[in-house]
Parts: C-alpha cells; structure tokens; sequence
C-alpha cells in the first residue's frame, strides 16, 4: 500500500489509505492499519479523519473501527454506470450465461490488474472468487490473459512488470518467460483460458472485448468448475463466446472508455 514517496501526495496518500480500508474486507481497527501502512501514526491517523470528514469513511462510535462510507458507494455506483462496460455489456451477459448455463464474467484491466466489473450466473451450483468490483491478478486468470495478449506492445510492457507472479496453485505461471510464450497462442487463438491457474476447480474460457480499431477494452469469460465440465467442452463454446465479444465491442462504439493502463 502507501508509501512516503507517493507522486500524488496527499490525494495520493489519502487514496492508498481509503484502498486499504477497502482491502480488509469490513470494519477495521487503526491498530490494523497502523500494522500494515508505511505512514507514520499521526500522519495515518490525519488521512483517515479527513476521509471521515469526507463520508468516504466511517468510523464506530463504540469501537473506533473504520468501514467504506456511503459516499463511496455512491462514487462507485456513478463509476459503474459511466465508466465500466457493464451496462451496456449486460444483456449480452445475461443471453449468454442464459444460453450456456455458466458464470459470465465481465472484466477491464486496471493498474495491471484485472477489474471484475461484473457477473452474471444461471447457476448457484458452484461459485468462484471473481465477484464485480473485485480485483484478481491479471497473469493467472482468463480475462486478464485475454486482456494482455491483445495490448499494444508498449502497454504490455508496461504491465508485464506488474504481475507478482505468485503460485496460486501448481497450474499458474511463475515466470514472465511461460506467460509470454502463452500470450502469442492467446492471439493465434482469439481465446484465452484459465486452467485452474487462479483456483482449484475452477476454469474458463475468455475472450478479448475489442472495438472496431483493434484496441482491446475488456474481456469476457465463461467459467465453470472442473466437476462440470472440461476445457474441451468450454472450447465448443468460443463461437458463441466471440460472438458476445463482438457484440459488447459494437455497443462500446459510442462509449468513451477511460484509459487505465
């Protein structure tokens, strides 16, 4: 998270405080926080009140625990609406995961990582980590190898140096070299796939959401867990996954997506 240098300064500073609130998945103590930030107490402790001030956090009365504020949901209610692929990408989802009987997943690239924006899912018979609004590497899943094969070279190696390369399980790339090898069959292929690299069990096939110019935008997946189908039968679905694909990127056309990269 923050740290002392950061090129923003204070909106800078006050942003990686706000995203560590948002990392601990609920309330939070400033213990917690003073445990893990790199910022001096008082100078941690300054940011979060103005962040409170500011209804992008709350604080408890009884226990001093810090939790996101309202005004934050309401900021990102706006940023999904106006900034995100998800509504216009919706009912393409919905008639796709409708039509497969899978999870749909929606996802841009942001910072390096991937963006869930959002998922639709005709089952509840198996669930996976990548819920909208959720962050997840982008060298291990479907949508993010999906997103970095079709980058421009620059952006790529931009991003390239981003990825942690942790193993997630036995199946996740671990080195730049075996990703990038993987990236070239990606665009050879138009697909992607995620072959338990993320979560055990779990796969999907993906595919590059691309406007008319060629420049990638996003991506979409079809996922499902391995007690259901194999990556064979995921395969037979790329013809109608690409035609979801083309058809969110048609949509996008009049939509001016924000540069992330």
């Amino acid at each position: 998270m923050g740290s002392e240098g950061h090129a923003d300064g204070t909106v800078g500073k006050a942003l990686d405080v706000l995203e560590m609130v948002a990392d601990q998945g609920g309330s939070v103590r400033f213990s917690e926080l003073l445990a893990i930030s790199r910022y001096p107490k008082a100078t941690l402790y300054r940011l979060l009140q103005t962040l409170v001030n500011q209804g992008m956090l709350t604080q408890d009365a009884d226990s001093g625990a810090y939790a996101l504020g309202v005004r934050l949901v309401r900021l990102a209610h706006n940023a999904w609406a106006h900034s995100s692929l998800a509504p216009l990408a919706r009912p393409h989802l919905d008639a796709l995961a409708a039509e497969v009987g899978e999870a749909i997943h929606l996802a841009q690239i942001d910072s390096g990582h991937i963006l869930f924006v959002d998922k639709r899912k005709s089952t509840d018979m198996f669930e996976t980590l990548a819920q909208a609004g959720r962050v997840a590497p982008a060298y291990c899943t479907g949508v993010g190898k999906a997103i970095l094969a079709f980058l421009p070279d620059a952006a790529r190696d931009k991003v390239m140096p981003q990825q942690s390369f942790h193993p997630y399980t036995p199946a996740t790339h671990t080195e730049p070299a075996s990703l990038m090898a993987e990236l070239e069959v990606i665009r050879a292929e138009g697909v992607a796939f995620d072959r338990e690299e993320h979560e055990r069990g779990i796969i999907s096939i993906a595919a590059p959401i691309r406007s008319r110019s060629g420049r990638v935008i996003g991506a979409v997946s079809i996922a499902t867990s391995t007690s259901r189908h194999t990556l064979e039968e995921l395969n037979a679905l790329k013809p109608r996954l690409l035609q979801c694909a083309e058809a969110v990127g048609a949509e996008a056309e009049t939509w001016q997506f924000p540069e992330t990269n």
